[in-house]
C-alpha cells in the first residue's frame, strides 16, 4: 500500500436540520483509509455509517471538519468540483442496484462511461473485471432478466468501469440471499486483491465485515474504535 491514505478525516460533524431539531448524525469523526485497503464500517441503524458514506462519496457536504479524498479537502471544493471528483474517482454500489429496467446490462454499464466521457470500447483491465465478476455472457439481457446477485455485479462492473481510485458500497448485500451475498463479496475481495482496489463497506453484518481487512465500529455518530 502507498505511504499516502486515499481518505484522511478529522473531527468530522455533519448536522441535518429536521424541523425545528438538529440532528447530529455525526460527532467528530476521525478516520484515515489507506490506499488498497478493504475497509469495513459496521453499526446499527442511526449509527451514522451512511451519512459517512454519503459525505466521502460527495453525495452531501460535512458541517465541519476535514475530508480529504485523493488530497482533496471535500468542504472546500465546489459543487462542480464534487461532481467531478464522483464521476472519474469514486464508484457507488448501493443495496438497491438502481438499474435503468429498461437497458440491458451492457448499456447500464455505458452509461457510466459516458456521463464520464470516457470511451465507449472497454480496455484489458475492465475485461478482466467482467471475467472477475462472471457476467460477460449476460451482458445483454435486462435486469428483469437477472437474478438478485447479477443485477448487484452489474451494479458493481458500472461502478468501477471508469477505474475509481475508491469504491463505495453501502450495503451492497442487503437485498441478497447468502448464496448471492457470498458471490458478491467475494467479487469484491478479488477485486481488491487482484486489482488493488480501494474499498470502503458499510454493513450491520458482521459476517459481511468479516471480509475486510479492517474493521471500524460506529455509534451515536461516532468511531467506537478502529
Amino acid at each position: 500500500m502507498s505511504s499516502s491514505p486515499i481518505i484522511q478525516v478529522r473531527d468530522l460533524c455533519k448536522v441535518f436540520r429536521v424541523g425545528d431539531v438538529d440532528v447530529h448524525a455525526l460527532r467528530g469523526v476521525d478516520l484515515t483509509v489507506e490506499r488498497g485497503e478493504f475497509l469495513c464500517v459496521a453499526g446499527p441503524s442511526g449509527s451514522g455509517k451512511s451519512t459517512l458514506f454519503h459525505v466521502l462519496g460527495g453525495l452531501t457536504s460535512p458541517t465541519a471538519g476535514e475530508v480529504l479524498v485523493e488530497g482533496r479537502d471535500l468542504a472546500r471544493i465546489s459543487d462542480a468540483q464534487r461532481t467531478e471528483l464522483r464521476k472519474t474517482k469514486v464508484g457507488f454500489v448501493f443495496q438497491k442496484y438502481n438499474l435503468l429496467p429498461t437497458l440491458t446490462a451492457a448499456d447500464n454499464i455505458a452509461i457510466a462511461r459516458h456521463i464520464a466521457g470516457r470511451p465507449q470500447d472497454h480496455d484489458a483491465q475492465f475485461e478482466q473485471v467482467l471475467e472477475l465478476l462472471g457476467i460477460r455472457h449476460r451482458l445483454h439481457h435486462k435486469p428483469s432478466a437477472l437474478s438478485g446477485g447479477e443485477q448487484q455485479r452489474v451494479a458493481i462492473a458500472r461502478a468501477i468501469v471508469n477505474h475509481p481510485t475508491l469504491l463505495l458500497a453501502d450495503e451492497p448485500t442487503g437485498n441478497l440471499d447468502s448464496k448471492n451475498s457470498a458471490a458478491v463479496l467475494a467479487v469484491l475481495r478479488d477485486l481488491n486483491q487482484r486489482l488493488g482496489q480501494t474499498i470502503l463497506l458499510i454493513t450491520h453484518d458482521p459476517h459481511v465485515a468479516s471480509y475486510g481487512h479492517r474493521l471500524v465500529h460506529m455509534l451515536d455518530g461516532r468511531v467506537a474504535d478502529a
